[in-house]
């Protein structure tokens, strides 16, 4: 259990309560029954994460029947889980979303640095983190290879999307119908492909299917990149990240090796911290039910 959670209100609050107040706060408008909920919320979130209904009882200093009415109403909403099996209860799946929106409000930026910072020292080239804007990848952070020589792209760099790597990672988390919004086969007419409609959808499923994508020397002449999804707790494509190297002083081999593996990684972490790794569609009510008495 926290230390916040092992400390105790006084006053007019629940002798049993667990949650700590900051001082000053007027405990007349305290709700004893929401203060509960909450402390058992907490227990099941620290050391014991799974209790019965006598020991959320006793550790709440409630009779049993409180203990349960409490309960029952988390379980209904989805914030608490009961196992048949062992009778006990446990965090429900709904408890995610409560952190949610501090997890969403993260800057990617911040998030994504010392990553990027790690990338770019395991592999030896510059790390770089995009977001898509209509047709372009927006660059919104940059970390420099300490080589010589290499390719420079400033923050706030906008490069077309169907070109890159960033941008094809990008643009292949869209719906098709947005694709058809942002180009048609007039806007893909060039030398190289994809140069109509249908091979941009083409590619951009293979990309999607991949989940990264490699290119040596295919946009500029020279320069070598790997790029990845970045994706947030609902599995949505958010951002990119990429390497950029001197083709010169790599190969496909260790494009599509070594430096692939280690941009997945990178941006799994990433994606991690953004909350994926708890991301899971909450339970209904009907999917939960407490324990008889």
């Amino acid at each position: 259990m926290s230390d916040v959670a092992g400390k105790r209100l006084a006053g007019n609050a629940p002798a049993s309560s667990m949650t700590a107040l900051p001082d000053g706060i007027d405990e007349r408008y305290l709700v004893p029954a929401l203060i509960r909920g909450l402390d058992i919320l907490a227990t099941l979130s620290g050391d014991q994460q799974s209790l019965t209904l006598s020991e959320v009882a006793h550790t709440l200093g409630v009779t049993r029947s409180s203990a349960y009415r409490l309960l029952y109403t988390l379980s209904a909403l989805g914030y608490v889980a009961y196992d048949s099996n062992t009778k006990s209860y446990r965090l429900g799946p709904q408890v995610l979303s409560l952190g949610f929106g501090y997890l969403a409000s993260r800057d990617l930026v911040e998030v994504a640095m010392p990553h990027l910072i790690r990338l770019r020292d395991r592999t030896g080239w510059s790390a770089h983190l995009g977001e898509l804007h209509g047709r372009d990848v927006v660059y919104l952070a940059r970390v420099a290879t300490r080589r010589s020589i290499a390719s420079t792209v400033h923050v706030g760099t906008r490069l077309p999307a169907r070109r890159t790597t960033m941008g094809r990672v990008l643009l292949s988390g869209l719906p098709e119908t947005e694709i058809h919004q942002l180009y048609d086969d007039a806007s893909l007419a060039a030398d190289t492909p994809p140069t109509n409609l249908a091979e941009l959808l083409k590619q951009l499923t293979d990309d999607r299917r991949e989940g990264f994508v490699v290119q040596n020397a295919t946009y500029e002449p020279g320069v070598a990149s790997v790029a990845a999804p970045v994706r947030d707790m609902t599995d949505r494509i958010v951002a990119a990240i990429n390497i950029s190297a001197v083709a010169l002083f790599t190969n496909d081999t260790e494009l599509n090796g070594a430096l692939k593996a280690e941009v997945v990684a990178t941006a799994q972490a990433i994606s991690q911290d953004l909350g994926r790794h708890a991301a899971s569609a909450p339970a209904s009510p009907r999917q939960s039910s407490a324990s008889p008495l």
